[in-house]
């Protein structure tokens, strides 16, 4: 048999957070579809029999039906290869939930929070979901490998535990439960990083999700399971320190921002080092690979302790404020920058 298992897909996410470009959400929304359709495309190429999705498809704050339509549409495409779907905490099957309430194409299965087996032939399939945007229930105990002769199949959403306290709120598995249960394959989703048993998210949805995305491959034969990775994401996000302690104008810096190889990547720069001047960047001068800019550098004060010129005066006097908490460090570090700035012009 041939499979793919993939999760964390989150259609319709809105993006807010990983980028200071307004438009680069809409941009990001239709990479998620191309890198989805580019699964479809290759079930069809390389005739692949289950697609198991692992939760997240979608994201039920914020899901058009819409999007339900082109994501069900897309299924019917592959009407050979049987799809199964378990819902996660982003889009849990709750009353108003499209996996509810759709009429999904007739391939396609959607587990609930009870744990069911689905049998078809020599394969065993072992799925359940979330039935809020938490869960804590430890359904695995429910599951009993009745023969160990077929290939057995587990899909679900949820975190790994190594100890024995099952503490959490986003279905936390024993992994030593886990392991002892006997599957041949176990296909989890929820951490969006790949990992053992996370094929990770579709596409990269921020930049604690460096490197490449997609989905996994397999093939189980005779027992024996090959698996590899497949990348769908076209892009990769990045984060680079960039050190400006040698830079003295703002226009400076975006001319340097500016030289950086960012290819077809989306990066996120760390301005790092000791500034020397007041830093307020448009994001809208810097070249549009660039998404986010952090500034975590520091002030660089030159001003001696017998330095009696105005500027010197009126640092020193600053210097008492913070000393005697008159101020704090955003307010000592907002007002200097603009005493340099008017000293220095």
């Amino acid at each position: 048999m041939k499979f793919i298992h993939m999760a964390d897909v989150h259609f319709d996410a809105p993006f807010k957070t990983i980028t200071d470009r307004a438009e680069l959400g809409e941009l990001r929304r239709l990479e998620q579809r191309e890198a989805f359709k580019n699964v479809i495309e290759f079930i069809k190429e390389n005739k692949v029999d289950y697609l198991f999705i692992s939760g997240d498809l979608y994201e039920q704050e914020y899901i058009k039906k819409s999007t339900i339509i082109y994501i069900n549409n897309l299924f019917k495409e592959i009407k050979d290869t049987k799809i199964f779907i378990t819902p996660g905490n982003h889009d849990p099957y709750i009353n108003n939930s499209y996996y509810k309430l759709f009429d999904w194409s007739d391939n396609v299965k959607i587990f609930t929070e009870n744990v069911e087996k689905v049998e078809i032939g020599d394969i065993c399939i072992y799925g359940y979901g979330f039935n809020n945007y938490e869960m804590n229930l430890n359904q695995l105990k429910n599951i009993n490998i009745d023969n160990k002769n077929k290939i057995n199949i587990l899909i679900t959403h949820g975190t790994i535990i190594n100890g024995n306290e099952l503490n959490g709120i986003y279905n936390p598995i024993s992994k030593n439960e886990l392991l002892n249960k006997g599957f041949d394959y176990i296909a989890l989703g929820h951490i969006h990083k790949r990992d053992e048993f996370y094929p990770g998210s579709l596409i990269s949805m921020g930049f604690d999700e460096l490197g490449e995305h997609g989905f996994i491959y397999g093939e189980i034969n005779n027992k024996k399971i090959n698996t590899k990775f497949i990348k769908a994401d076209k892009r990769e996000l990045k984060e680079i320190n960039f050190d400006i302690s040698n830079i003295y104008s703002e226009d400076e810096l975006i001319e340097k921002l500016n030289l950086i190889n960012t290819e077809n990547n989306l990066y996120k720069i760390n301005l790092i080092g000791e500034r020397n001047f007041l830093i307020n960047l448009d994001i809208k001068l810097i070249k549009k690979n660039i998404i986010k800019i952090k500034n975590n550098t520091n002030l660089k004060i030159e001003i001696k302790e017998n330095n009696n010129t105005l500027k010197g005066i009126i640092i020193k006097q600053l210097n008492k404020k913070i000393e005697n908490k008159e101020i704090n460090k955003n307010e000592y570090e907002e007002i200097l920058e603009l005493i340099i700035k008017i000293f220095n012009n």
